[in-house]
């Protein structure tokens, strides 16, 4: 009998066998990984390479994702399906025709911004919000038509909510917790949560400790406790786990993660002067062999068997069905 599925849809790691191996050891059958923060199309087909070849490499491993069929093919194969995203719309550039593109390469998920201003849409980090652009509205119906997911988890408010009306099909908020839990600035309001849930898209819940109540001192019994809250507010079939883990980086991909090109100052986002690189994880959340303890945390504050089966990977499952493929007619 397979062991209970396990999905995580947001990774951004330091890549290597060891990691791939606690993957395996932690039951992780399907993982999303960023492959873009800033950077182009080539840059981006360049990071699909690297990755081609770490198939090659670890084929006992890890595989690609494309399709849901391929996480269930993971799991029977004790493998990790790895799914390619964006955290930014900068593969697309100013070109409507490369969406088409980089999803027939693999691309399944992309956020139509990265913390600024883009040709798409508003950040979480300006201080003015206008909302979906125009070339934003063209893109997002061409997204939909095609099965590229709408990431807005690093989105301004208006912008979030803008795409959850515009979107014909639900959208993903991969990686972010409720603001009203603990008011990061990619947190999300309340406002947003209920037109998520609405509109029939998921919810990832976010382990990078900025995002959490206590940062890296936040207990597994309060994040679960706060994700029993959030499924009386959404329902339990809207929400899983999107950890945001950034295993074994330098403090240096900080900096490119917040700085990319855009500027020749260094901005901290979440951070300080003082803290400006990563923080470190809870201690019941180092790696991929602790998803146990979040199981564990979520029957311990009173999920059936059942709901903590959905969250930890049967509802992004569910959600990967019917949003990779071609928009239905």
């Amino acid at each position: 009998m397979a062991a209970p599925l396990t999905i995580d849809c947001l990774q951004y790691a330091n890549w290597s066998e060891k990691i791939f191996r606690q993957m395996k050891n932690g039951g992780v059958s399907a993982v999303h990984v960023t492959i873009t923060y800033h950077e182009d199309f080539r840059e981006t087909v360049e990071q699909m390479a690297d990755w081609n070849r770490r198939f090659e490499q670890f084929p006992d491993l890890i595989m690609p994702g494309r399709t849901a069929a391929d996480v269930r093919k993971a799991q029977a194969n004790g493998k990790t399906a790895i799914f390619f995203g964006a955290q930014n719309c900068s593969p697309i550039e100013d070109d409507i025709g490369l969406v088409e593109i980089c999803h027939q390469l693999g691309l399944r998920f992309m956020q139509l911004t990265y913390n600024n201003q883009s040709l798409l849409a508003t950040g979480c980090y300006e201080a003015e919000d206008p909302g979906i652009t125009r070339m934003g509205k063209q893109v997002i119906k061409e997204m939909n038509r095609i099965g590229l997911v709408v990431d807005m988890s690093h989105s301004a408010d208006r912008s979030t909510l803008e795409a959850i009306e515009i979107s014909e099909r639900p959208i993903a908020i991969t990686h972010a917790n409720p603001a009203s839990w603990h008011p990061g600035l990619r947190n999300k309001s309340d406002d947003i949560l209920n037109a998520l849930a609405q509109s029939g898209g998921m919810l990832g819940f976010s382990l990078y400790p900025h995002h959490l109540k206590g940062k890296s001192e936040c207990t597994v019994q309060d994040f679960c406790e706060m994700i029993a809250r959030t499924a009386e507010q959404m329902g339990v079939t809207q929400i899983g786990i999107g950890s945001d883990l950034c295993q074994d980086q330098p403090d240096s991909v900080v900096e490119w993660m917040r700085v990319g090109r855009w500027s020749k100052e260094i901005d901290y986002g979440e951070g300080s002067a003082s803290n400006a690189g990563f923080p470190p994880q809870p201690e019941w959340f180092k790696d991929n062999r602790d998803f146990g303890n979040i199981r564990k945390g979520l029957t311990d504050v009173g999920f059936s068997k059942e709901d903590v089966n959905r969250i930890m990977g049967e509802n992004w499952l569910a959600f990967f069905e019917t949003s990779f493929g071609p928009q239905s007619a």
